[in-house]
């Protein structure tokens, strides 16, 4: 398995380009999410890595194998990856053995889909046809195609929007075990937060054609680049304030943060103590999400929050109660 290296990559469809010099690495035996909102340019990235759409700038390589440059185009079936696309893109008139052994060599074929179905938890579905699988084992079936001839790198492309809550779930976590069970380098797209944070280990914020941040997951949300990425990657709460001295004056108190001048402070909802010492607020409302909560307040100037808890809520629609902040805040200062 091989590292797929990306520098400074232009390329697009007309006029103006969609990616405007992007810069990647994904190390070998690595998970790296593009995450990004519609029209970022995952697509086309995605299309470019793949062979399907050329370059007008920058490279693309694998294992130190140029794929992509101007001048250079490596054809698609020659590149050595792997596709997952949303759907599983099945081939309906072939079984399941069919579809994952389709194009290995005769001699290799049973043997190797024997092995990737117990590594898919597939073992035994062999003969079905795509047509009498659920969703997700469609998607199993896909990801085992595409280890197949053991690529470079696999590339999902939202393989898991059109599941359900519940089984989405389950299958991110199956998917990042198979991955790494078979030490597969793999590049997953995606606009949902959660799914990035939960199964990469590392994450690339897309927008508007270029990498916003590229970190850990831990490092994007705890730490994001600015105030755009910290907004896209997960729930916030912010406050316009200023900062000095290490402090913020917020509706929610002095909090302390890096940085100083005007700008924008901002706390994730975790972050919010409901009960005990604290700024007084009134409960409007609590959504109970099973696992957690989020409740909805009103501080005295009229600013609305809203803070996650874990677990059953402390505090019922009409309370009055407290709310304060654990942790530091994050500062954001104004451009100048």
């Amino acid at each position: 398995m091989s590292g797929l290296d990306v520098k400074a990559l232009v390329a697009g469809y007309g006029a103006d380009p969609v990616l405007r010099g992007v810069d990647l690495a994904v190390p070998e035996g690595g998970l790296l999410a593009v995450l990004g909102p519609s029209g970022c340019g995952k697509t086309t990235l995605l299309r470019v890595l793949a062979g399907f759409h050329p370059v007008r700038a920058g490279r693309v390589s694998l294992g130190g194998r140029v794929l992509s440059e101007p001048g250079t185009q490596v054809p698609p079936e020659k590149r050595g990856i792997g596709i997952v696309p949303q759907e599983g893109a099945l081939f309906p008139h072939l079984s399941v053995a069919g579809n994952i052994g389709f194009g290995l060599p005769r001699a290799q074929r049973a043997c190797r889909v024997d092995e990737l179905l117990e590594l898919v938890g597939l073992a035994g579905y062999g003969r079905r046809m795509p047509a009498q699988l659920s969703g997700g084992q469609q998607q199993r079936v896909a990801l085992a195609r595409a280890l197949a001839p053991r690529p470079g790198v696999v590339l999902m492309d939202e393989p898991f929007s059109a599941l359900d809550a519940g089984l989405r779930d389950e299958l991110r976590a199956d998917v990042r075990a198979a991955l790494r069970a078979f030490g597969a380098t793999a590049l997953l797209v995606t606009h949902d937060q959660e799914e990035a944070l939960g199964v990469a280990d590392l994450v690339a914020v897309l927008r508007d054609g270029v990498v916003a941040q590229l970190g850990t997951p831990e490092q994007v949300y705890a730490e994001p680049a600015d105030l755009g990425v910290a907004l896209f990657v997960g729930e916030a709460v912010t406050f316009d304030g200023t900062a000095g001295a290490g402090v913020a004056e917020t509706p929610l108190g002095r909090l302390p943060v890096r940085g100083s001048g005007a700008g924008t402070v901002l706390v994730r909802p975790e972050q919010l103590r409901v009960g005990g010492d604290g700024v007084a607020a009134t409960v409007d409302d609590v959504l109970f999400h099973g696992h957690d909560a989020t409740v909805l307040l009103r501080l005295a100037d009229g600013a609305r929050v809203r803070s996650r808890v874990q677990g059953r809520p402390p505090v019922r629609p009409g309370d009055t109660t407290a709310v304060r902040v654990s942790g530091d805040a994050l500062f954001f200062a104004r451009p100048s």
